[in-house]
């Protein structure tokens, strides 16, 4: 299976998925990176906002925006990358799994979520793309169906690294 339709995985330049670490700890590991607090610097300059969980919703109300408003649920993120240039917002979902289980659902929640994110993100004039970063259980037959659906809502997913390219992170 190719990830999101984009080729291969193992050569790549990005973040290259752990169990139990977020993007900002991966990020701060690459040659030119800093990460302070939310902020992400290459070189000196800010590239990019990692945000967690809350701290999406944090970031809203930094802005003056009522989540309450636009969506009747908060939905947390694994994490968050505002990419300032492209003035887009990564959610980055990391699933990884050994066995059968709930995860194999949540794959399929992709697209209302990636348009609840999109209401969330409208008054400011900022896109959302949705992806996944897969370990490598999901490259097995029987999940080819919901990777095709993944693609087809268009959302994206890649397995073990997220190429920094795909996401407008300077590499």
């Amino acid at each position: 299976m190719i990830e999101g339709g984009m080729g291969g995985g193992k050569t790549c330049t990005g973040l290259h998925f752990e169990r139990g670490k977020d993007v900002a700890s991966m990020v701060k590991e690459l040659p030119g990176y800093k990460v302070l607090g939310e902020d992400v610097f290459y070189g000196d300059e800010l590239v990019a906002k990692c945000m967690k969980k809350h701290g999406l919703y944090r970031f809203l109300q930094s802005k003056k925006i009522d989540y309450t408003k636009i969506i009747s649920k908060k939905i947390l993120p694994d994490d968050a990358v505002l990419v300032l240039s492209k003035e887009t917002l990564y959610i980055i979902e990391m699933k990884y799994q050994q066995t059968a289980g709930s995860v194999d659902e949540k794959l399929q929640t992709c697209d209302f979520k990636r348009k609840q994110y999109a209401k969330l993100m409208s008054p400011l004039g900022i896109e959302v793309e949705y992806v996944y970063l897969l370990n490598d259980w999901f490259r097995k037959p029987e999940y080819k169906d919901v990777l095709d659906y993944i693609v087809s809502v268009g959302c994206h997913y890649y397995f073990d690294c997220l190429p920094l390219e795909k996401i407008g992170l300077p590499t």
